[in-house]
């Protein structure tokens, strides 16, 4: 039984009296290259207990009973516990369990059911509920090994959005606790049915075994993330002061200070800054350094290598202007054009994050204050 062709998933809805629904952000998959690509990336231990979020019809359910020991699926559509016994009959390693994800004790069923055993987690979420119900599986205290989501494309930019960039806030920041997103590839609207206007992206996050961070009080670190990304054209400490009303201005002032920002540190985080206030041309490498106009020097200064560069010498820098996670350069050089005819040229280059040399600058993300 083919759970991704089209006509099997209408002949099957219909069969059972049953539909998509909206409500439930149900958008089943078509193509079984989708959830084969799922459910061979969402672990690394083929001995793994599987928990699955939102089986639908069981399409990727199927697949990850075919690869793993054993499969928990949670699903929230009452009409759907029989479709998925018919379409999962043959699977004696998978278990449906008919309740809301965001209800159920799952620490307790995990402890009835798969104590001792080496857990993962794999599921299709909906939109608009994919932060809460990735928020209670990161909370809810149990060991997983990792968490593999598909979400939409945006959002999932969002969850694997590097410091510094303009997708980066409290989402990503509280994930990158609890431990390493990654985005593994994106999913078109046509592989579904109905297709939704967006795209979707998988995402994988490997729980830390060792956090690499650990506040004294994770209560007070979640409170300061939520305040310092509420507000994103606020300053740091203007964002600070409305979530703590009880501590003074030169109270948070220090306390931002202590922490090697800036008082009036912008938070308006993948907002150009200025153009370089200085930059110097190498062969094959450009080093800026940026500031923003206004009172206080922010800013960062670092080196871009690479082929991304071929310009021939000499060669006069124009123009560059700096964000944390981009770099925008114009250069005017000398170039050959057919044979020895001597041309003037101005190249304009776009360099992400992952073409940036940090290694000079480690805080560049951070556009922290400017020796």
């Amino acid at each position: 039984m083919n759970l991704c062709d089209i006509r099997t998933v209408r002949e099957i809805l219909a069969a059972f009296g049953t539909e998509t629904k909206k409500g439930f952000g149900q958008n089943f998959l078509i193509n079984a290259a989708v959830p084969e690509g799922i459910a061979d990336a969402c672990c690394d231990d083929r001995d793994s207990v599987i928990v699955e979020i939102g089986p639908g019809i069981g399409c990727l359910t199927a697949e990850l009973a075919k690869r793993y020991k054993r499969v928990i699926a949670f699903e929230i559509d009452r009409t759907l516990i029989p479709v998925l016994k018919y379409t999962l009959g043959s699977f004696s390693n998978v278990e449906v369990i008919n309740a809301d994800i965001l209800k159920v004790d799952l620490v307790e069923v995990l402890r009835e059911k798969a104590a001792g055993e080496r857990v993962s987690v794999c599921a299709n979420l909906p939109y608009y509920i994919t932060t809460p119900i990735l928020m209670r599986l990161l909370e809810c205290g149990h060991p997983f090994d990792s968490i593999t989501v598909m979400v939409q494309r945006e959002v999932a930019d969002r969850l694997c959005a590097a410091p510094g960039s303009a997708d980066y806030g409290a989402i990503t920041a509280s994930l990158c606790y609890y431990g390493a997103p990654k985005k593994l590839f994106t999913v078109t609207a046509g592989n579904f049915m109905p297709a939704p206007k967006v795209d979707s992206a998988v995402v994988r996050i490997d729980l830390w075994r060792d956090k690499p961070v650990k506040p004294q009080s994770p209560e007070l670190f979640f409170k300061v993330i939520r305040a310092a990304f509420g507000q994103r054209r606020k300053t740091l400490t203007n964002a600070l002061s409305t979530a703590f009303p009880e501590l003074s201005k030169d109270a948070l002032t220090a306390a931002v200070t202590s922490s090697r920002f800036t008082p009036s540190f912008p938070l308006r985080i993948g907002i150009p800054v200025s153009d370089a206030a200085s930059c110097s041309l190498g062969d094959r490498y450009v080093t800026c350094r940026s500031s923003s106009s206004g009172s206080g020097a922010y800013g960062a200064e670092f080196s871009i290598t690479g082929t991304p560069f071929s310009w021939a010498r000499p060669a006069t820098l124009v123009s560059c202007s700096v964000t944390p996670s981009v770099a925008s350069i114009r250069i005017r050089h000398t170039s050959l054009r057919s044979m020895a005819r001597v041309a003037r040229r101005t190249e304009y280059f776009s360099m992400s994050s992952s073409t940036l040399d940090l290694r000079r600058m480690p805080a560049v993300s951070m556009k922290t204050n400017l020796p």
